[in-house]
């Protein structure tokens, strides 16, 4: 099964379509729209939640340092710092639908 790929383009243009919005119009409202959720996920705090109804969770949440991680290559043990990361867990519409048999 070949994999489909969606870039920020494909959005921009269905939007356009959806809303009979110039592409122009479209591409400010998604750039807008991205730029907010980055700057949400961006921010300095301890952990950040952005909670979209029907869609989904998106997570900041921070690490532990870990001071004896392995490097599987070449076996040399390596001290990761703590940082952030980030997670995204699906809503309840989204998850029913991929847990359908294929």
């Amino acid at each position: 099964m070949k994999k489909k790929t969606y870039t920020k383009k494909h959005i921009i243009a269905d939007l356009a379509l959806r809303h009979e919005l110039s592409m122009n119009t479209s591409q400010t409202i998604v750039d807008d729209f991205f730029d907010i959720i980055r700057g949400y996920l961006m921010e300095n705090r301890h952990s950040t939640r952005i909670e979209i109804r029907n869609f989904g969770v998106l997570e900041v949440k921070p690490t532990k340092a870990k001071p004896k991680a392995r490097n599987p290559k070449t076996n040399e043990v390596l001290f990761v710092p703590a940082h952030k990361k980030t997670r995204f867990k699906p809503g309840k519409i989204l998850k029913d639908h991929l847990k359908k048999p294929i």
